[in-house]
């Protein structure tokens, strides 16, 4: 099918089936790092540190990876593949901020509102701060590769 101008339209990502399976492969791998990490990281005092690591390292390998992807340019497919399958993909199945509110409220409703409001703001502020580590990281790595003489 054509449009009026007389091109095949732009099929929009979403709708790509290659491009649905890359994120949800990802996903599938993050999200079975989450567990295998729940799995070995108990509940201490109180504290989800499991989610708490996974979403801290999960915030930190996001800016890190999207502000490596920045700096290579124009976004190419093969950039495209590996922001889906990483970035959406794997570190959105390993973080969870459904698993963050899910902690918080049963904290919440076990009495325990200054151990819940620690942990989430702990998880927020924390999580903001390690993606913006990233992204300098990743920033810095660009710079210094962009002064170097091919």
């Amino acid at each position: 099918m054509l449009t009026a101008s007389g091109r095949s339209p732009v099929r929009q990502p979403h709708l790509e089936p290659r491009l649905v399976l890359l994120v949800a492969a990802g996903g599938a791998v993050g999200s079975g790092a989450r567990y295998l990490l729940a799995q070995a990281v108990p509940v201490r005092d109180g504290w989800p540190y499991a989610t708490l690591g996974a979403n801290v390292l999960g915030a930190f390998l996001l800016g890190l990876l999207l502000e490596t992807l920045v700096h290579r340019g124009p976004e190419t497919r093969r950039a495209r593949d590996v922001r889906l399958a990483a970035g959406t993909g794997a570190l959105g199945g390993l973080t969870t901020f459904s698993g963050l509110a899910l902690e918080v409220e049963r904290l919440l409703a076990a009495g325990s509102v200054g151990t819940a409001a620690a942990y989430a703001i702990t998880s927020v502020v924390l999580g903001v701060v390690v993606c913006l580590a990233g992204v300098r990281i990743a920033s810095r790595r660009a710079t210094r590769r962009s002064g170097r003489v091919s």
